[in-house]
């Protein structure tokens, strides 16, 4: 069956019977997706897994996206069905390829940021990093929570087993016993969890929209480190000094963002044959740590 065929489908069964056509849409990891054009009502985003999904894999990413609305004022699209086999959303568009688009985003990011601290971090319940679940238990140390449970927790995963030696394995162990001396001491905030350039798109007036969250209670750097790892476009480039200015942030954060952005490298090559290189990245974060000959 085709990803458009399979997509119309799982619709009809949700109870979406109008559909004339679906226009599959690339870009995503780990997903199906496509724009399911309709007779009589407005296209709609609809996105499912190849394979049967985790019941609640859908549910966990309509609730972040609502968290993301309504605790951190990020727009989001409106979710019309969130159901074991599939999403369906409200139509985004495109971004802009303009400065300014991605400054108003810096503002709207750092308001995120700034604006909903915990006192401890995790989430209420896990959720979903891709395929791959992200698990949230509560945590009152920050260094604690990211070394357990979004660095550590990879390493069982039968891909990172295979690509990571126990040289790496033990580097990775070193690093995060590091943590307090590598890292600020930085509070518990909400965050996107997912945020690259592919998952910022825009309302009808032009403000940065955002999908696809795993979010979670944790350090707001997870956010930029993903952003400013993963080939940001060259119109994002005021992005940064915008967001660092908002947000008070040192003149060394950049260094800080590879061992930060070592969770989501963990995370596509737990999950993905063709790993884009993020093995590589790995063993060169860990580098300083691995045991000496």
């Amino acid at each position: 069956m085709t990803p458009a065929a399979l997509l119309a489908q799982r619709l009809a069964r949700a109870g979406i019977s109008d559909v004339v056509t679906v226009e599959p849409v690339s870009g995503g990891l780990a997903a199906l997706a496509g724009i399911a054009h309709r007779d009589d009502a407005p296209p709609v985003f609809v996105k499912t897994f190849a394979e049967a999904p985790d019941g609640d894999a859908f549910a966990a990413e309509a609730e972040g996206l609502t968290v993301l609305r309504e605790l951190g004022g990020l727009p989001t699209p409106d979710v019309l069905v969130a159901g074991p086999e599939l999403l369906v959303l409200s139509l985004l568009q495109p971004r802009p390829r303009d400065e300014a688009f991605w400054e108003r985003f810096a503002h709207a990011l750092a308001h995120l940021h700034l604006s909903t601290g915990h006192p401890r971090f995790g989430w209420h319940r896990d959720n979903w990093l891709g395929r791959r679940r992200q698990v949230n238990t509560w945590a009152g140390d920050g260094f604690a929570f990211f070394a357990e449970h979004r660095l550590l927790r990879w390493l069982p995963e039968p891909r990172v087993r295979a690509a990571l030696g126990s040289a790496d394995r033990t580097a990775l162990e070193r690093l995060c016993d590091r943590l307090p001396e590598l890292l600020p001491q930085r509070p518990a905030t909400l965050t996107h969890g997912d945020l690259w350039a592919q998952n910022v798109l825009a309302t009808a007036d032009g403000r940065a929209a955002l999908i696809d969250p795993a979010v979670s209670y944790t350090w707001a750097e997870v956010d930029l480190a993903h952003l400013w790892t993963t080939a940001p476009p060259p119109e994002s480039r005021r992005f940064f000094d915008v967001y660092a200015d908002l947000t008070g942030l040192d003149d060394d954060w950049p260094a800080r963002m590879p061992i930060i952005q070592l969770r989501q490298h963990l995370a596509v090559l737990a999950q993905f044959d063709d790993d884009w290189g993020a093995a590589d990245l790995i063993r060169a974060t860990l580098a300083p740590f691995r045991p000496r000959t």
